[in-house]
């Protein structure tokens, strides 16, 4: 192939379909680090604290990241979750499943906050850093046991 083909384009295509899905969870994700954000920093102003403030604005993120997952990126999932019911199993299986990737999330947050001044000045700086530690495991737990795109 020539040099100047574009990267995407050498891979095959169900690594390409992969690829194509993992940046649009990034997208998701991306958004979910601006919701996580700002429900972290208006639970800090009503006086939540650090630690309490985290788990609220770590659900607010979780569950607009399941929704956004669920329309856009697994959107052509072989077992989409239709009524009421599943639509709400389906979102208590995200958050389920999704619980290594709280874990890494949530201790890399608390790490940085408990021994980096600035990171506990600036809790931003936590919340997305625990965002890239738990992103890989959420997106092939939620591809293989939530959305059913194994």
């Amino acid at each position: 192939m020539p040099p100047s083909t574009a990267w995407h384009q050498r891979l095959p295509a169900p690594r390409r379909a992969l690829a194509a899905q993992f940046l649009r969870f990034g997208a998701v994700g991306t958004a979910g680090f601006v919701v996580d954000t700002a429900v972290l920093y208006a639970a800090l102003a009503a006086g939540a604290g650090l630690y309490g403030g985290r788990v609220l604005s770590y659900l607010a993120a979780a569950s607009s990241n399941w929704a956004l997952n669920r329309a856009w990126t697994f959107r052509a999932a072989a077992r989409p979750a239709t009524g009421r019911r599943a639509a709400a199993r389906q979102w208590a299986l995200f958050l389920l499943v999704n619980l290594l990737g709280f874990a890494l999330n949530y201790s890399t947050y608390a790490l940085l906050v408990a021994n980096v001044p600035l990171v506990t000045a600036h809790p931003v700086i936590g919340v997305a850093a625990g965002s890239l530690a738990g992103l890989s495991g959420n997106f092939l737990l939620s591809r293989r046991f939530v959305f059913g795109g194994a």
